[in-house]
């Protein structure tokens, strides 16, 4: 039971952690994209100044720029407590910490008065207080600084902030020094050939940022390893593979031991850095044809095409010997020992969901018995015995038809009327009573079943779509689609099935998420053109809680992004979120789709959903799903 807490724990830790990087990601990628083609400086000025103030959490933040006659700079933008009192004015250089940064070509932060001398340090100490100041350093010189004043949660700016704003200041200051340029060409009135060859090589400069940016969302920044995201789309290629081969896959889950221990005694940075080194060593182990990530944490993953039990054992064995000679981190000798489990496709799971439980379920196995490596055995793992009733019990829920579909509505945000509605799965078992759709949709998906249901739903959806079309003139019923079904090898031949012509096809959008745009592109690229050809419209699911590439965004035959509602819930009072929702509505449009909003609960998120230009809306406001008979009355009631 204690095991159980913990690797909860653990992945709470791990969700929460993954979720903040994501939202880091995705505040530098919507910058990017905000101020990417944006020529007007004071634009830029104030997008950095509110985004670097967000992504750092301070109370103020500042943009002083050197002046032409580089004697003196000008904060030129601003955002937070005082800022507009503060925009405007100009100062010497050899004025306050901006000269320092200027002179040194260094960001300045609370970590720099350790390396100055006693009586620098008395100095700054006194004078700056609680601040970071990071360089904007354009191609060919000193621009000006990003400053943060006072944290917001009362600590000081740590490392994180300073990696933060530092990465943040390389993707804008390229803008910045583009807008710059522009601004000068125009006041001089010389704007020539000359100029635009210039400004088409800092697009291409931006262009490479943007790179840098989708990098960092699929690699860890510790140790350059591929992250869960990339490791999960690597991993599912194989097992499609595997199958179609008839191929086996070892599993191996390394777990750090004590390391919390080694991060308490040397610190975040020498233990991130220990981190590194550990997997440099693991990397050398590492053939072409495998994939070896870090999930966060101590814990390591590797997937070893064409291993069975025995040799998925042996590979781990190397693993633990890597760890064998000590490490030197600045001067400390430390040892390292880790713990690892093994589990192997197909024996132990068909899906990736099955089989990182189950090598989680044999490393912890392996820490508690002290045995170092430990195969995952069903027979010790509870949860996966009552998890096989759970299945046998689906099983008999499709043969017997007992699944059945809710309706909830969506309502244009102009004309107030139904529109469309979302079909959503239900379940009733005389032995469970009603199970939620999130425990069987997952244990569908874990056990090969997932498509069978959903070829039923998009049939059943289909049916109920022809009846309300005729006589109430509703337009479509949306489907979720699960990724494991889109991405099958037989998909297209059992849709045509479903989907006749395409008027049928017209009466459907099927409902797929972000996390899809991490698949092979080219073969997710067909699959989505097959599903428009058969008159189908696409809808981006909860967006904004995944990763979206832009580019492929572009590129894709989607006609709808759904914004989720952790952005709408609290958007009224919220106003990040209404920042959030405001721009997502913006950048649809602009790209030429449509919006819906789920989650709406209250009158006054959907009057600001309207005055945002949301196009429709779906939640409880409106209605619960409904069955079939009360959706009826429901229409007709309205």
């Amino acid at each position: 039971m204690k095991t159980g807490k913990k690797n909860s724990s653990n992945i709470l830790d791990l969700n929460r952690s993954l979720q903040q990087k994501e939202t880091e990601i995705e505040l530098l990628q919507q910058t990017f994209t905000d101020i990417g083609s944006e020529l007007d400086i004071e634009k830029i000025f104030q997008i950095v100044s509110e985004r670097a103030l967000s992504l750092i959490n301070a109370e103020t933040l500042l943009i002083p720029i050197l002046d032409a006659n580089c004697e003196t700079y000008t904060y030129r933008g601003g955002a937070g407590k005082n800022a507009t009192e503060i925009i405007g004015e100009s100062l010497p250089i050899e004025f306050g910490v901006c000269g320092w940064v200027w002179k040194h070509k260094r960001p300045w932060w609370q970590g720099m008065l350790n390396e100055l001398s006693d009586e620098e340090k008395n100095r700054w100490e006194h004078e700056v207080g609680n601040m970071i100041l990071v360089p904007l350093q354009g191609k060919k010189h000193f621009l000006g600084g990003i400053a943060g004043l006072n944290k917001n949660d009362s600590a000081g700016f740590d490392k994180k902030d300073l990696n933060l704003l530092q990465m943040f200041a390389s993707i804008v200051s390229i803008a910045i020094e583009n807008a710059m340029a522009v601004k000068n060409m125009e006041d001089s009135h010389a704007l020539n050939e000359n100029y635009r060859f210039k400004l088409e090589h800092l697009n291409k400069q931006l262009i490479e940022s943007s790179k840098e940016l989708e990098y960092l969302s699929l690699f860890d920044s510790v140790t350059a390893l591929p992250n869960r995201s990339l490791f999960y789309d690597r991993l599912s290629r194989e097992i499609v593979k595997a199958e179609s081969d008839g191929n086996t896959i070892g599993i191996l889950l390394i777990d750090i031991d004590n390391f919390k221990d080694i991060n308490d005694t040397l610190g975040h940075d020498l233990g991130d850095s220990l981190l590194n080194k550990i997997a440099r060593r693991f990397y050398g182990e590492v053939k072409h044809n495998e994939t070896l990530a870090r999930l966060g944490g101590d814990e390591f993953i590797i997937f070893l095409p064409g291993h069975n039990q025995k040799q998925a054992a042996r590979r781990a064995e190397k693993f633990i010997n890597n760890l064998k000679d000590t490490f030197t981190i600045e001067q400390n000798t430390i040892v390292v020992n880790a713990s690892i489990g093994v589990a192997v496709y197909p024996e132990h799971g068909k899906n990736i969901g099955n089989l990182l439980s189950h090598v989680d379920f044999a490393m912890y196995e392996a820490k508690k018995s002290s045995i170092k490596i430990c195969v995952y055995e069903p027979d010790h793992d509870n949860l996966a015995q009552g998890q096989l009733a759970m299945v046998a019990d689906l099983r008999k829920a499709l043969d017997q038809k007992q699944f059945e579909l809710y309706y909830q509505p969506i309502i244009s945000t102009k004309s107030k009327k139904i529109v469309s509605a979302e079909a959503l799965g239900r379940w009733y078992s005389k032995d469970r009573g009603n199970v939620p759709p999130g425990i069987f949709i997952r244990v569908l998906e874990q056990n090969g079943l997932i498509d069978e249901y959903t070829y039923w739903a998009i049939t059943t959806a289909l049916a109920q779509a022809k009846v309300w079309k005729s006589r109430y003139g509703i337009k479509c019923i949306a489907v979720n689609l699960s990724p494991q079904t889109l991405m099958h090898p037989d998909f297209k031949k059992k849709i045509d099935r479903i989907i006749k012509n395409k008027g049928d096809g017209e009466l459907l959008t099927f409902e797929i998420t972000e996390n899809l745009f991490l698949s092979e592109f080219d073969r997710l690229a067909k699959v989505l053109d097959h599903i428009c050809s058969l008159g189908v419209e696409l809808s981006i699911d909860d967006y904004g809680t995944g990763y979206s590439s832009l580019s492929r965004l572009r590129r894709l035959p989607v006609s709808e992004l759904k914004i989720d509602q952790t952005f709408i819930n609290e958007m009224v009072e919220n106003k990040d979120d209404q920042a959030v929702v405001h721009s997502t509505i913006e950048l649809a449009h602009n790209l030429g789709l449509t919006v819906v909003a789920e989650g709406v609960e209250n009158k006054s998120a959907l009057d600001l959903l309207t005055k945002l230009g949301c196009d429709s809306i779906q939640g409880f406001l409106i209605s619960r799903p409904l069955p079939v008979t009360k959706f009826n009355t429901f229409i007709e009631a309205q």
